[in-house]
């Protein structure tokens, strides 16, 4: 290493170091003054920033739409079947509490 300069260190190892891990990648959208004047507010209220409002919502639009409601559906069938399966796994009855205190299955 030449006198008087600091280690070198790759392009691609110092985009990592600035910009975090996982790679992302830039895209510009145009949008209205006043939407973005929404967004701005948004963002302010919940403490985040467009860019990361924009992400969020861009990760909804390719969500896959058979998935919603999946949690509520495997939840209530985990409800319906507890007993069985507390029948048939007696070794890994959860140890819970339901919200009112009693023991057993949270809800």
């Amino acid at each position: 290493m030449p006198s008087g300069t600091g280690p070198v260190v790759s392009v691609p190892a110092l985009y990592t170091l600035l910009y975090g891990r996982s790679m992302s990648k830039s895209v510009t959208i145009r949008v209205p003054e006043e939407l973005h004047a929404q967004l701005q507010e948004r963002a302010d209220v919940e403490g985040t920033t467009v860019t990361a409002l924009i992400t969020e919502a861009a990760r909804n639009a390719v969500r896959d739409p058979r998935l919603e409601g999946a949690a509520a559906v495997f939840r209530q069938f985990v409800a319906q079947n507890a007993d069985a399966f507390d029948a048939a796994f007696p070794d890994d009855v959860p140890a819970r509490r339901d919200p009112t205190g009693q023991p057993g299955r949270a809800a």
